[in-house]
């Protein structure tokens, strides 16, 4: 009888026949996909060690009982906290709980791998002593000590794309996905000689390094726009005083403003409604042609991103106002009430409250979600773009920190978003304002292509070095 084929016109990663002989413990489709497999026949038609057999007992942290941290102390990641090279200092444990979790503190040259969630695959590799700390639950700490593999050569293995295709390959995908130790372990490794693992070391480095030069000349620039927007503006921010005299002071019960009682807010009240421009205030509220709206509150899921209509969330929002093209979602239930229409503005009123976002691409379909406000903006008193960047500019910040109410999550709504103070050139000032810093950001934006262009094109070229192609 005749074997049945596929048709060669239909995607082999699709729709794909898989031999009962070849099954192994898994059914998923994914785990047997033609892409996967074909990376997986050319490992193991070198020299290669799983990676279980290349490590110690791979090991996952804990969290602190009551998620309590200190602010100083040992160390403590979780996967936000790094990347490859780069660790940030956010949280830290006490001695006495690092203890308790010694199983999992990482030294240098150890690898951590997230494990868990929207960040499973992330990878960092500690190449400091002062970057050595503990995990919480979803890292995995890797500890190489076969001498025939270089510690930092597996950490941009596993980086790699082939390395992060291995790792989903393993991992379960569920409404969460996550990667057990075991299976985490059987992440095949190719051994290759260890003088070319050193030159794999060697130009990812390198290109790590002008990447992060690239980053730096691209932050530079944004960071100017502060200092040229604040100029144009008339507008100086007041220096940190952190003096006896500056920390305490009385105040009027008539000059309490908002029913607020708390002393940051009032010293910095104070200083913004004493603030001098070249332009006239004016509140968000004059400048709107209608009444704020809060989101959608739906459940984000997995979406086709074209097809379906995008669900942004807080998380979705960069830290100057762009839209994130790794984390795009769909909800479950879309209505027309939250589509978004050109130069839309939303606020984030909870969480990372501040956070800004103007809405510019009217061919994909968008709605926004409970926790951000939309503000339709009136073009004929005001520039949405120039709004836009005054909202990611240091004065407003400055507002945000006082009229942000402090909780377990800090907010702020709608009523008090309308009150924000707007220095308003004229709308001929506004257009130059604006399309000064677009200039910039547009500058700064190709030096970040430029960055992942470099960091792609040695992963690359480490694909190359590594199976031979």
């Amino acid at each position: 009888m005749e074997t049945y084929k596929v048709p060669s016109h239909i995607d082999p990663n699709k729709i794909f026949l898989v031999n009962r002989s070849e099954l192994e413990e898994r059914l998923e489709a994914e785990y047997y996909r033609s892409e996967i497999k074909n990376i997986i026949t050319k490992i193991k038609n070198k020299k290669f060690d799983i990676l279980r057999h290349i490590t110690l007992p791979i090991k996952n942290g804990s969290t602190p009982d009551k998620g309590h941290f200190e602010i100083s102390g040992i160390n403590y990641y979780r996967s936000q906290d790094f990347s490859l090279y780069e660790f940030n200092y956010n949280q830290f444990i006490t001695e006495k709980f690092n203890k308790k979790i010694i199983r999992s503190f990482s030294k240098k040259e150890d690898i951590l791998l997230a494990v868990v969630g929207a960040t499973l695959g992330k990878i960092g590799f500690i190449n400091k002593f002062e970057q050595e700390g503990n995990i919480n639950q979803n890292i995995a700490r890797i500890r190489i000590i076969n001498k025939n593999f270089l510690p930092e050569y597996v950490a941009i293995f596993l980086n790699s794309i082939i390395g992060q295709k291995l790792i989903f390959r393993y991992a379960t995908i569920t409404t969460q996905a996550y990667l057990n130790n075991e299976q985490l372990g059987k992440i095949p490794i190719p051994r290759i000689f260890k003088d070319i693992q050193q030159q794999i070391v060697d130009l990812y480095q390198e290109a790590y390094q002008q990447k992060q030069q690239k980053e730096a000349e691209a932050k530079t620039l944004l960071e100017s726009i502060d200092t040229y927007l604040l100029h144009e503006l008339g507008i100086t921010l007041p220096q940190k005083d952190n003096s006896l005299e500056n920390r305490i002071f009385t105040t009027q019960f008539s000059e309490v403003s908002g029913s607020r009682l708390d002393p940051d807010y009032i010293i910095k009240y104070k200083y913004l409604t004493s603030q001098k421009a070249t332009y006239e205030f004016k509140s968000l509220n004059d400048l709107l042609i209608c009444s704020p709206q809060y989101g959608a509150n739906e459940e984000s899921i997995q979406g086709n991103p074209f097809l379906d209509t995008r669900y942004i969330r807080i998380t979705d929002i960069d830290e100057i106002g762009n839209l994130k093209v790794d984390s795009w979602k769909t909800a479950n239930k879309i209505e027309d009430k939250f589509l978004l229409k050109l130069n839309d503005i939303l606020f984030a009123r909870s969480g990372s409250v501040g956070k800004c976002y103007i809405h510019k691409d009217i061919n994909i379909k968008a709605i926004f979600a409970g926790y951000l406000i939309r503000f339709v903006l009136n073009t004929e008193k005001c520039n949405p773009d120039f709004i836009f960047y005054y909202c990611n500019s240091s004065i407003y910040k400055f507002w945000v920190s006082a009229i942000e109410r402090p909780a377990v999550q800090s907010n702020i709504n709608s009523e008090e978003y309308k009150s924000l103070p707007i220095p308003l050139p004229p709308l001929e000032k506004q257009n130059e304002i604006a399309e000064h810093i677009q200039g910039i950001r547009a500058q700064a934006k190709e030096l970040q292509e430029q960055a992942k262009k470099i960091l792609e094109e040695a992963k690359q070229e480490v694909e190359k070095m590594i199976l031979g192609d």
